[in-house]
């Protein structure tokens, strides 16, 4: 809801600006802004905002933050406004146009309001109407630096050209003036900027990234559970050795008894290997599983405790009153968002702790290995075919597991040519083993100490990437 011409003629009568003083200009983002006075001892905020269905002019009584960055309009405002006294501040008939005239120091300016819901504005001119900036810049309508800007004042227009719809000053729940009313009913009901709807984005924005947290969190788990019987394969080559001379070559099973629990135990052997390789590869297997339990554990750790840490940021916002203050957050987290998305080109995939990049082109693979990797990290790249370079970010004091390495061959592969054939080679080494090709096309490079992994494309893989996709 727009405020209507007679609604806004009631608000400017309450606010009673001539004379006042601004004294400070705030734009909280880019179609709102609030113009803070001064008069007769009493300190007022005039909000100004521009959301469409919702284009109003009123006093608030909320606190109105500060963008993260400086923005334009409000920089430009505070050069040439700030501690201007307001001569008049005056609707120009029924056109829903509001004309400020200040004066600062030698100088007069005129700022336009106009509200109407499809092209609202605010324009500054001086006296001759020549514009000095706009918040919405606009050529076709002159509304730029240099351009003309001069509504007429059709306070005495004649009655054809007066508007055919009646409007009413509406009633409004509450206690207090108009401006309170008002001021009250926008927080709570009115369309974008109201809390409900802005709570309900919050409620989204969060929802995905619960999504992504939980699907990684729920991998993290199947992997614990492969992990949990270290003990079992610890046993199997303590076994195996207890019964060395029982082993028959070339056989694939052992029976034996377990020590600890008198269990009989059928212990499945590889025939081509000896009785003592047999349990090495046990002993293999238990180490494995214990140090990547204990890896487990520390990023299940971490999941939660980010889920957690989501949820209390999620509560703070829902329980903001404030509707300016909680769509300041929201445009943050989204420009934040916007920002890491344009900081890096190509793909990335959060899994396990492991941050992976895909670069799908020429473009993106020479940026991702100029800027954005480093010598420790991992390349894989599709072996006779052209696509992806996939780079894995090393971790400090870790080692790249195997499951790590089927996930980044994975995504080599599907992004590679060789996509149709389901399974293929790759090269992998370290970025540092990386030279580029002396005028060759961007992208290409020469490996050294490249090693060979053969991977097949796994679907459940690439869909549980998928769910862990940045």
């Amino acid at each position: 809801m727009s405020l209507n011409w007679k609604e806004i003629d009631l608000a400017l009568s309450e606010l009673d600006l001539a004379g006042a003083q601004i004294q400070k200009v705030t734009q909280t983002a880019y179609d709102v802004i609030c113009l803070h006075t001064y008069k007769e001892g009493r300190a007022r905020s005039i909000l100004v905002a521009l959301t469409p269905g919702a284009c109003r002019i009123h006093e608030t009584f909320r606190a109105v933050p500060k963008s993260d960055k400086p923005l334009r309009f409000g920089e430009f405002l505070k050069s040439r406004v700030r501690n201007a006294r307001i001569e008049e501040a005056v609707q120009l008939g029924t056109d829903r146009i509001v004309r400020f005239t200040l004066r600062h120091d030698d100088e007069r300016l005129l700022l336009y309001v106009r509200l109407w819901t499809n092209a609202a504005n605010v324009v500054v001119t001086d006296e001759a109407g020549l514009v000095l900036d706009a918040m919405r810049r606009s050529p076709k309508r002159g509304e730029i630096s240099g351009g003309r800007y001069a509504p007429v004042d059709v306070a005495a227009q004649s009655p054809e050209n007066k508007p055919k719809k009646e409007f009413e000053v509406r009633s409004l729940p509450g206690e207090g003036n108009f401006n309170e009313r008002i001021d009250a009913w926008y927080a709570e009901f009115s369309g974008a900027l109201s809390l409900e709807v802005l709570r309900e984005q919050v409620r989204k924005n969060f929802a995905a990234r619960y999504v992504r947290l939980q699907a990684a969190l729920e991998t993290l788990e199947e992997k614990r559970k492969e992990y949990a019987d270290a003990d079992a394969h610890k046993r199997r080559g303590e076994l195996i050795l207890a019964n060395i001379a029982a082993v028959r070559p070339s056989s694939a099973w052992l029976d034996a008894v377990d020590y600890s629990s008198g269990e009989e135990l059928r212990i499945r052997l590889d025939p081509r290997k000896s009785a003592s390789a047999n349990a090495e590869a046990c002993f293999d297997q238990y180490r494995k599983a214990k140090h990547g339990l204990a890896e487990v554990e520390a990023e299940i750790a971490a999941e939660k405790a980010e889920i957690e840490a989501l949820r209390g940021s999620e509560k703070i916002l829902l329980d903001e009153e404030n509707p300016l203050r909680l769509l300041k957050a929201l445009r943050s987290m989204r420009v934040s968002a916007k920002t890491t998305a344009k900081k890096r080109p190509g793909l990335a995939f959060r899994r396990n702790g492991w941050l992976m990049l895909v670069g799908r082109g020429a473009e993106e693979n020479d940026e991702l290995l100029r800027r954005h990797v480093k010598g420790s990290d991992l390349w894989l790249h599709a072996r006779d075919f052209p696509g992806a370079y996939v780079f894995v970010k090393a971790r400090s004091g870790k080692t790249y597991p195997l499951d790590v390495m089927l996930d980044a061959g994975n995504l080599a592969l599907f992004y590679s040519k060789g996509r149709n054939s389901g399974e293929g080679d790759l090269y992998y080494t370290q970025a540092k083993y990386l030279r580029r090709a002396k005028d060759g096309p961007k992208g290409l490079v020469l490996p050294t100490h490249e090693k060979n992994i053969r991977v097949k494309l796994d679907e459940a893989r690439l869909r549980a990437l998928e769910a862990c996709k940045e």
